[in-house]
């Protein structure tokens, strides 16, 4: 498994994004399937309909039911994360979907991610631990 943020389904589904052909080139290298929080999955249904309508929202509802991508629900203590984690990084801004990533991953000890959002070079897990970031 990895964990995914939202910028790599949008880029999946959505031919004319940049980096369309980025993303499906490292997908078949990644330990399947993609894990994503219902923060992240929101906001990538959001930007698919700005940028490809119903199509592509259908597209990435696929993914779920051809268990490519997988939705993980967070517990109490990691909402509780999520918001202390927003407070710490308050500056950059941590918005709500990066938040619920990084506590997954502290919940389900994954260091790696699938995104294309720079912030999460600046995040930390507990221990300070970095990311790892694929692309």
């Amino acid at each position: 498994m990895i964990l995914c943020d939202a910028s790599p389904l949008v880029c999946l589904v959505n031919k004319k994004d940049p980096n369309h052909q980025r993303c499906l080139t490292v997908l078949p290298s990644l330990s399947e399937p993609l894990v994503t929080t219902w923060p992240c999955f929101t906001e990538a249904m959001y930007l698919l309909y700005r940028y490809a309508g119903w199509p592509g929202q259908q597209e990435l509802w696929d993914y779920i039911a051809e268990q490519l991508l997988i939705i993980h629900i967070s517990n109490e203590s990691e909402q509780r994360r999520m918001q202390e984690l927003m407070f710490q990084y308050r500056d950059t801004p941590m918005d709500l979907a990066d938040a619920s990533l990084v506590a997954a991953a502290e919940t389900l000890n994954q260091q790696q991610i699938f995104t294309l959002d720079s912030d999460f070079y600046i995040y930390r897990l507990f221990g300070n631990v970095p990311f790892e970031i694929v692309p």
